[in-house]
């Protein structure tokens, strides 16, 4: 329980932190919310022939992968590894916080970061481009969660173990980027070549955004049990090797 309570309080001090950090501010929070303004202005959502849906409706999801991404890879990693440089974890170490209460934390800050992005991207897509959404909005939350869960645990790897922001950024940028561009969330998967959809197949934001864009159209979570599986398994295994391989310094 004290853990719990622990994470609560350190995980509201990196809330109020993270909003005050401008970079992070913008690419989690705008940057999402200006592509969906850009390609919406381009393309608007007027049904696809023969399709009962829309550019905006169809594209959401990526655009929440999008956030997701951010949030769960760039942020987590470069936010611990900056402070592992300075010395603040070594601080921690001092104090009863454990290395999950602290995870906790960050994953809890990061989770009501993304879904304030995800807000914004909704607002925006029903006010301005009459976005639609067949789904159910509890399984479409579950899918929001296990998407938030996984890019969080993969995230908790290097930033487990990276010893500065600056090399937090290299590997968060080397996971970052091709997920971007394979996944489905920055280009449509159907114009890249089978191999790279293929390879895009080992990432987790590919098996998110699916999902997300599956329930988004009307279709249930029974539908996806390889998206489940590999989001949670993702979750898993970043969250097993973060608790065994977390150093404060």
């Amino acid at each position: 329980m004290n853990n719990v309570f622990r994470a609560w309080k350190l995980g509201s001090v990196e809330l109020k932190l993270y909003l005050r950090e401008p970079s992070a501010f913008f690419f989690t929070l705008v940057f999402p919310l200006l592509l969906m303004l850009l390609f919406g202005s381009i393309w608007g959502n007027q049904p696809f022939p023969e399709q009962f849906f829309g550019y905006i409706d169809y594209s959401a999801a990526a655009f929440i992968g999008i956030v997701i991404l951010t949030t769960g890879i760039m942020n987590l990693t470069v936010n611990i590894a900056s402070y592992r440089e300075k010395g603040i974890l070594r601080r921690f170490m001092a104090t009863p916080l454990t290395p999950v209460s602290f995870l906790m934390a960050e994953m809890g800050s990061i989770l009501v970061i993304t879904s304030m992005g995800v807000a914004l991207l909704l607002l925006a897509g029903l006010v301005i481009f009459g976005m639609h959404f067949w789904g159910s909005p509890l399984e479409a939350a579950v899918a929001f969660l296990l998407g938030c869960g996984a890019m969080a645990g993969l995230g908790f790897i290097p930033a487990s173990l990276a010893p500065s922001a600056r090399s937090g950024a290299v590997i968060a940028n080397i996971m970052y980027f091709p997920m971007l561009f394979l996944s489905g969330a920055a280009l449509p998967q159907d114009i890249l070549p089978d191999a790279l959809r293929t390879v895009a197949e080992a990432f987790p934001l590919t098996h998110s955004i699916r999902l997300l864009r599956g329930i988004w159209l009307g279709g249930r979570l029974a539908e996806y049990p390889v998206e489940i599986a590999v989001l949670a398994g993702t979750l898993l295994a970043g969250a097993f090797f973060a608790s065994r391989m977390f150093r404060w310094d």
